[in-house]
């Protein structure tokens, strides 16, 4: 009988960067292909996920079978130390109004967690080539360099903060910088993971949506937080349900500084 070998940190996460690669090709293949004068072609978005979904399935149980996939429909809660103790949390689409309009910012999320604890996380934009990526508690890459968040101690008038659509209905500011919506969440948490932007305001997410991006940035040195500056924990949304607070993605150091240009419109 041929006993098979746990894998290793280094096997995953190989496998998480060979995979994300190939699925970031069969993105390629849809992209910027959606109706011109539809706002929103759910037919092309349907296909794109549904594709990408069960290629990233079949390549997950090829090589581990055991694994799980994160599905908001399944018990995410018992603990085990077998292989089926690893739970990969897969986003084949953020960004899907960039991508079916043929603009660059969308990209793959790919997360494992360990019965419910971080491993890594891995951010793809095909359309750009980036691959943000880091194994939780250490460093962040963009690529093979290494990112850091933001080290300015003041917000200027050469800020940046990123923003969702309907920011500006909600919030009165006056932060001094940029203030821009790149339409696509993970990749504003991985700008400010690497310094690009000060901060970034998000919302209406899930567990799906932030599982990798929260390791990227919190090995850069940032941090995930409620606009009160209250702690976050990913780990309360295990069940798949909508996060009802907006959240701030920032550098610690400069969290107030941030928060004080931002009033919520009654």
């Amino acid at each position: 009988m041929t006993i098979e070998k746990d894998p290793g940190i280094d096997d995953l996460t190989q496998f998480a960067m060979d995979v994300i690669l190939r699925l970031g090709e069969e993105a390629l293949s849809f992209y910027g292909k959606g109706k011109p004068y539809v706002k929103f072609d759910e037919g092309l978005v349907t296909e794109v996920d549904f594709h990408l979904t069960k290629f990233f399935q079949d390549q997950l149980h090829a090589h581990f079978p055991e694994h799980r996939i994160f599905n908001h429909d399944q018990d995410q809660t018992g603990y085990t130390h077998d292989e089926t103790r690893y739970l990969w949390i897969y986003d084949p689409l953020d960004g899907i109004a960039n991508f079916q309009a043929g603009i660059p910012i969308w990209g793959i999320s790919l997360a494992l967690h360990d019965n419910f604890w971080p491993i890594f996380g891995v951010f793809f934009m095909p359309s750009t080539g980036d691959i943000f990526h880091a194994r939780a508690g250490q460093k962040a890459f963009r690529g093979k360099k290494e990112i850091r968040i933001s080290t300015q101690d003041n917000i200027n008038d050469e800020s940046v903060l990123l923003t969702y659509s309907r920011f500006h209905q909600q919030y009165q500011t006056t932060f001094p910088g940029k203030i821009h919506n790149l339409g696509c969440t993970a990749a504003h948490i991985c700008y400010v993971a690497m310094g690009r932007a000060e901060a970034a305001v998000i919302a209406n997410e899930s567990y799906q949506d932030l599982a990798a991006a929260g390791v990227i940035i919190e090995s850069a040195g940032g941090k995930i937080c409620k606009m009160d500056g209250s702690d976050f924990f990913l780990s309360e949304y295990v069940e798949g349900q909508r996060i009802e607070d907006h959240l701030l993605v920032v550098a610690p150091d400069i969290y107030s500084q941030v928060s004080e240009c931002l009033k919520k419109i009654a």
